[in-house]
């Protein structure tokens, strides 16, 4: 195995937890280390629901959300990563706290409306983890024309119990980079 593969092995389990005792036995993942505000049953039973509570609690006319309610969405240590091109061409991506979302976020829903849903999902579950690949569209009003589209990558944790957020990775459409017309339809 190649040092870098190594070291990506090697960091990968530290982040998730899946550390081996000296008998060789798993330990068991730990519990988020920030207590997250309680979520509502609706909100995470379901892999369906929470994708849907994530997409509706961002959504409204310009004025404040229910931050509680999102950060009740994500596990301990979720990212948020927005990718995009500069002018030059240059692809960027920036990772996120939850936090850092609301912050960053606070100024722009509070003067304007935003609407965003997903238009197709294709989702790939296994055991207690999932991916959705979720194309998505952005509005200022909900009968407006979208002014973006793109997509979210969502990875979804479950532990037992609820769904959690762990990660959404997401880029969004431009006119020289459109969303390919498989991404538009869901998936069979």
């Amino acid at each position: 195995m190649k040092w870098h593969s190594l070291c990506a092995v090697l960091v990968g389990a530290m982040l998730l937890g899946v550390c081996r005792t000296s008998s060789g036995q798993a330990q068991a993942p730990q519990p988020p280390k920030e207590t997250a505000p309680a979520a509502q049953t609706k909100d995470v039973d379901t892999l369906d629901h929470i994708m849907a509570a994530v997409y509706d609690v961002i959504s409204g006319p310009a004025g404040p959300r229910d931050w509680d309610r999102f950060r009740s969405l994500f596990y301990s240590g979720a990212r948020l990563i927005p990718s995009w091109r500069d002018a030059k061409g240059v692809i960027h991506a920036r990772s996120l706290s939850p936090e850092d979302y609301i912050d960053g976020g606070k100024a722009f829903f509070a003067k304007e409306g935003f609407f965003e849903n997903s238009v197709a999902n294709r989702i790939e579950i296994w055991d207690h983890m999932a991916h959705v690949w979720s194309t998505y569209e952005s509005r200022h009003a909900k009968d407006e024309k979208p002014f973006a589209r793109g997509i979210n990558s969502f990875q979804l944790f479950f532990d037992g119990t609820r769904w959690w957020v762990l990660n959404i990775y997401w880029e969004e459409e431009e006119s020289g980079h459109p969303l390919p017309y498989k991404y538009l339809t869901e998936s069979k």
